[in-house]
């Protein structure tokens, strides 16, 4: 006999697999239940029960951090559904880490040609640092750049409420179709998030 699959998290706060959550509720039962959990409590019990708690609280914590923050939530969320993003996945970070290569990024089209220009820029702005040398145009283009990269960023992060309610949506009325759309989205639009964060990180770098 093999032991039950642990909850989700979402059912440890006996939540459905919903992208929108009321974050101060969710801080609410998260103590509620931490309190439940307290070593103390469990002081005079068996070691085992003792162990089990531990766990549990453990489980606890990690649900706690992953539904408050919205990203964490849409990567756990898919997960769930089979879908692990090559850029989050820790298996692809470990193989980056055992290779000494790069993880694999997903160039949105509509970024191709900045991305192109940018690493360029990036590229010129390194070879000049090398030999003590400053551009102040190419230090200006890529501030610049990192503005616009930066409400990119904010903009995706706008689409991805947008999406968690469709994704909500679609699960409520058990529409299975509105679900693979919202989901297929979510990924697109996580991937997209992904490399521009990884820019505006390469930009920073550099200036």
């Amino acid at each position: 006999m093999t032991d039950a699959s642990p909850p989700t998290y979402f059912a440890i706060f006996s939540l459905p697999p919903h992208l929108g959550i009321d974050t101060p509720a969710l801080e609410k039962s998260f103590y509620a239940l931490s309190r439940r959990l307290h070593p103390d409590r469990f002081a005079s019990r068996p070691a085992a029960e003792q162990e089990e708690a531990l766990a549990e609280s453990s489980r606890l914590n990690d649900a706690y951090r992953t539904l408050r923050d919205p990203i964490a939530r849409t990567e756990y969320l898919l997960k769930l559904e089979g879908i692990e993003l090559e850029e989050q996945s820790s298996a692809a970070t470990a193989q980056a880490r055992t290779t000494g290569t790069t993880k694999k990024q997903v160039v949105p089209e509509d970024l191709l040609e900045e991305a192109f220009e940018l690493n360029m820029q990036l590229e010129e702005m390194r070879a000049a640092k090398k030999i003590g040398e400053d551009d102040p145009q190419l230090r200006a283009d890529l501030q610049r750049a990192k503005v616009d990269f930066d409400a990119k960023l904010a903009s995706a992060d706008a689409d991805l409420v947008t999406l968690h309610t469709q994704w909500d949506t679609a699960l409520d009325a058990n529409d299975p179709a509105a679900k693979a759309s919202a989901r297929d989205a979510m990924v697109a639009l996580l991937n997209r998030r992904s490399y521009l964060r990884n820019l505006v990180r390469d930009v920073n770098d550099a200036l």
